[in-house]
């Protein structure tokens, strides 16, 4: 059973409680999360990806950084996260920054990736026009006979992004749209305010 006086401290205690219900319960790929983000001018663009690690520090997830959602955190650090799991009637919102992950983190996460993961990332150039699928698939053959065997480097411009988040809203779903929304805000001086919205 989980502490609730913990939760009314700290919103990372909550998140992986909730993680841990989620990844018990929910059938797909628990860790997906919509990842937004916008240009200077406040375009915005979102797309689902998947959370690959977590800790106080931040969200990690990772990327081509020549892909779209690359070149406007670029210009454009600032970010939001989506969590939404069906199964357990559960939303968490997350904004915050993004900032790279270190080469290190970035070298060891893509060595753990399957061959073909790690062959496509250097066959996709994301988000760019792509005349036909056959050239992708050559593409890609070429590069299975460059790199034969399993020592494929990571690309220079594939790495990760960790999101330092700055405020968090827990949502429950209850009966009759009288839904939960828990909310946590960052303070100038680190800690977490507590409070809650109107459903």
């Amino acid at each position: 059973m989980s502490d609730p006086n913990l939760f009314a401290h700290d919103p990372f205690a909550r998140f992986q409680d909730w993680m841990a219900e989620a990844e018990a319960r929910e059938p797909t790929e628990p860790n997906a999360m919509t990842v937004a983000t916008a240009t200077p001018d406040g375009i915005p663009s979102a797309r689902a990806v998947l959370l690959k690690g977590v800790d106080r520090r931040g969200f990690v997830f990772y990327t081509n950084m020549q892909s779209r959602k690359g070149g406007e955190l670029t210009a454009n650090p600032r970010i939001a996260l989506l969590f939404h799991w069906k199964s357990l009637g559960r939303q968490v919102r997350i904004e915050g920054r993004a900032e790279s992950v270190t080469d290190a983190e970035a070298d060891a996460y893509f060595a753990s990736r399957p061959r073909i993961s790690r062959l496509g990332a250097w066959a996709s150039q994301q988000s760019r026009p792509l005349p036909d699928r056959m050239t992708l698939e050559r593409q890609l053959a070429d590069l299975d006979k460059q790199y034969p065997g399993d020592e494929i480097p990571r690309p220079p411009y594939w790495s990760g992004y960790r999101v330092n988040p700055h405020h968090f809203e827990f949502w429950q779903s209850m009966d009759f749209r009288l839904h939960d929304r828990t909310v946590y805000t960052r303070t100038t001086s680190g800690r977490w305010t507590l409070g809650k919205l109107y459903p």
